[in-house]
C-alpha cells in the first residue's frame, strides 16, 4: 500500500513538471532564438545607415572595413558590405576570390539587392556551425546603394538554451527528490494504521484478540475505522465468552444430576424384575447418551475456547481406534462391529470432530437397531449419507466404515 500511494505521488508531481517545465523550456529558448534575431537586425540596420552616409560621402574605402570589424567583434560574427553592383565594399575576415565573386549569388544579399524592404533572415551551417545570417539594403531614398550582410553564430543561444534545459531537469529531479521524501514519510503515516489494523483482524480472525487496535495515529478516517473495528471485536468476543460460558456452566451443572440419575437407577437394578427390568435398561441407557451428549458439550465449548484451526487427520487411524473402543460394547448387545473398505488418507478437520461424529453415529446405531431380531443389523457408514441397513444374512457383521474427508 506504501508503494502504490508513493507511486501516485510521484506521478502526478511527473505529469506537473512536465505540464510546467516543457512549455517553459520551449518559451525560454523561442525568446533567445528572437532576441538574437532581433539583435542581429539591428546590428544591420545600424551597420546599413553608416554605409549609406559613407558612400554618399565617398569614403566608403576608408570607413567602411574598420566599421565591419568593429561591429563583427561586437556581434562575435561576420559582417559583410557590398555594393549596389555586388561588388566587395568591406568584410570583416579575410574571403578567398571566389567567394567575392559568388556574394551576389547569396540567397540573403541578392534579396537585399533587389531593394526589398524587409530583412532577411536565414540559418545555415558551416563548418559544423550553425549561423543565423541577416541581409539589410542600404538605401539612400528610393536609390539603392548597396548591402550588408550579418553571419551570426547561433551556437551561444543553443548552449544556453540547452543548459537551460539541463537546469529545468536538474530541478525537476530535486522536486521529484523531495517529493518522493515527503510522499514516503505521508504514505507511510497513512498506510501504517491500516496496515496494524489488517494484522489485528488476521488476530481475531485466529481467535487470538487481546490488545484492541491503536486509535491514535494516522488519518482521521482511519482513527475512526479503528475505533469502530474495536467496539466490534470486544462485542464479538463478549458473545462468544458468553457462549463458552453458558455452554460450559450448563454441562457442568448436569452432570451431577445425571450422576446421581445413575446412581439410583443402578440401586433400583437389584429390585426390578420382568418388563420393569427392561425399561430400567432402557431408563439406563439414555441416562448413558444424556451423558455423552453434556461431555460433547464440553468438548465443543473447550474446542471453542482453543480457537483450533482444522488440521490434517488420519481417517483411518481414527476408524481403527474407534472400532477398538465400540467393539466391546456391541460384544455385550451380541453384536460385531467391522472396518470394511479401502484406505482413505488424511483429511482437513477440527481435531476431535471426526471422533465425535463416529462416536454419535455408532451411539444412534445401537440405539436404533432392534436387538430381539433373529441375526443383528448391519450399520453402514458410506458418504454422503449414513443409513441402517435390514438384517444381514447369518454370520454376517455390523459395519462401520468411513469414506472420504468428515
Amino acid at each position: 500500500m506504501t508503494r502504490r500511494l508513493l507511486l501516485g505521488y510521484l506521478s502526478l508531481a511527473v505529469l506537473t513538471l512536465l505540464s510546467l517545465g516543457i512549455p517553459l523550456g520551449y518559451v525560454y529558448g523561442r525568446a533567445e532564438r528572437e532576441q538574437i534575431i532581433s539583435s542581429a537586425e539591428d546590428e544591420a540596420e545600424s551597420v546599413s545607415a553608416f554605409a549609406s552616409l559613407s558612400i554618399m560621402a565617398g569614403r566608403e574605402e576608408r570607413e567602411l572595413p574598420p566599421r565591419a570589424r568593429h561591429c563583427a567583434e561586437r556581434i562575435r560574427g561576420r559582417v559583410v558590405i557590398v555594393g549596389d553592383d555586388g561588388r566587395l565594399l568591406a568584410t570583416s575576415h579575410p574571403l578567398s576570390a571566389t567567394e567575392s565573386r559568388n556574394l551576389a549569388s547569396r540567397p540573403e544579399i541578392a534579396a537585399a539587392l533587389r531593394g526589398r524592404d524587409a530583412i532577411d533572415v536565414r540559418t545555415s551551417t558551416i563548418g559544423g556551425v550553425r549561423y543565423l545570417s541577416v541581409a539589410a539594403p542600404v538605401v539612400h531614398g528610393d536609390d539603392l546603394q548597396g548591402a550588408v550582410r550579418l553571419t551570426v553564430p547561433t551556437d551561444a543561444v543553443e548552449a544556453r538554451v540547452h543548459r537551460t534545459w539541463l537546469l529545468l531537469a536538474v530541478g525537476g529531479l530535486a522536486i521529484l527528490t523531495a517529493v518522493a521524501a515527503v510522499g514516503l514519510v505521508f504514505a507511510r503515516w497513512t498506510s501504517r494504521p491500516i496496515l496494524e489494523l489488517e494484522r489485528f483482524a488476521h488476530r481475531l480472525a485466529d481467535g487470538r484478540f487481546t490488545t484492541p487496535a491503536p486509535v491514535t495515529s494516522g488519518p482521521p478516517e482511519v482513527r475512526s475505522l479503528a475505533a469502530t473495528f474495536n467496539q466490534t471485536a470486544a462485542r464479538l468476543e463478549h458473545l462468544l465468552a458468553s457462549q463458552r460460558a453458558f455452554a460450559a456452566e450448563a454441562s457442568h451443572q448436569l452432570k451431577t444430576p445425571l450422576a446421581a440419575l445413575r446412581l439410583r437407577l443402578d440401586n433400583l437394578e437389584a429390585e426390578m424384575t420382568g418388563h420393569a427390568r427392561d425399561s430400567l435398561s432402557a431408563a439406563l441407557t439414555e441416562t448413558d447418551r444424556l451423558a455423552r451428549m453434556v461431555e460433547g458439550l464440553l468438548a465443543m465449548a473447550r474446542l471453542e475456547e482453543s480457537a483450533v484451526t482444522p488440521e490434517p487427520i488420519d481417517l483411518d487411524q481414527v476408524c481403527a481406534e474407534r472400532l477398538r473402543t465400540w467393539s466391546p460394547l456391541f460384544d455385550q448387545h451380541k453384536a460385531h462391529l467391522a472396518l470394511l473398505g479401502d484406505r482413505v488418507g488424511q483429511a482437513l478437520a477440527v481435531p476431535g470432530a471426526i471422533e465425535q461424529i463416529l462416536d454419535n453415529l455408532l451411539s444412534n446405531a445401537l440405539r436404533a437397531t432392534p436387538w430381539a431380531a433373529p441375526s443383528p443389523w448391519c450399520c453402514a457408514v458410506r458418504p454422503p449419507t449414513a443409513a441402517i441397513s435390514p438384517p444381514a444374512p447369518p454370520g454376517s457383521s455390523c459395519m462401520s466404515s468411513t469414506k472420504g474427508p468428515a
